[in-house]
C-alpha cells in the first residue's frame, strides 16, 4: 500500500489549497527554510541560518556550513533525502540547489531556491 500524504497550504494558492504527496512536502520544505533559525518558540534549532549571512563574505569554510544547513533542514524531514546541495552568490542574495528524493516513492526532483536580502521570503525559481 502506498503512502499518501495530504494537506493545504494557502501559500500563493488562488483556488488550489489541497496538497498531497511531493506537493505537500517540497511545501513543508519551503515553510521550513523561511524561518529564522531561533525564531520558533521553544525549538532554538529549528529553521535556517542562511538568512543572518546573506551579507558575509562567501568563503569555502562559509559555503560548508551553509551546506551543512540545507542539509540538516531536508534530513530533519524523514520524507527527504538531499542527493547535492549547491550554493552559488547573486547580487542581492544567495541560491541555493537541492536535489531531493521524495523517499516514499523514491521519486526525484530539483528544487531552486533565492534567499534575496531585499525580501523576507525564500523564492522558488
Amino acid at each position: 500500500m502506498a503512502i499518501r500524504y495530504n494537506g493545504f497550504s494557502t501559500v500563493g494558492r488562488i483556488k488550489k489549497f489541497h496538497l498531497t504527496d511531493f506537493e505537500l512536502v517540497r511545501q513543508d520544505l519551503i515553510n521550513h527554510f523561511n524561518i529564522h533559525k531561533g525564531q520558533k518558540l521553544m525549538s532554538p534549532d529549528f529553521g535556517t541560518i542562511i538568512w543572518g549571512l546573506l551579507y558575509e563574505p562567501m568563503t569555502a569554510d562559509l559555503k560548508a556550513i551553509l551546506v551543512d544547513d540545507v542539509t540538516r533542514i531536508v534530513k530533519y524531514d524523514p520524507r527527504l533525502r538531499a542527493d547535492r546541495v549547491v550554493i552559488n552568490e547573486f547580487e542581492q542574495g544567495l541560491k541555493v540547489d537541492i536535489e531531493l528524493t521524495f523517499l516514499p516513492g523514491n521519486f526525484s526532483s530539483s528544487l531552486q531556491l533565492e534567499f534575496n536580502s531585499n525580501s523576507e521570503q525564500v523564492a522558488v525559481v
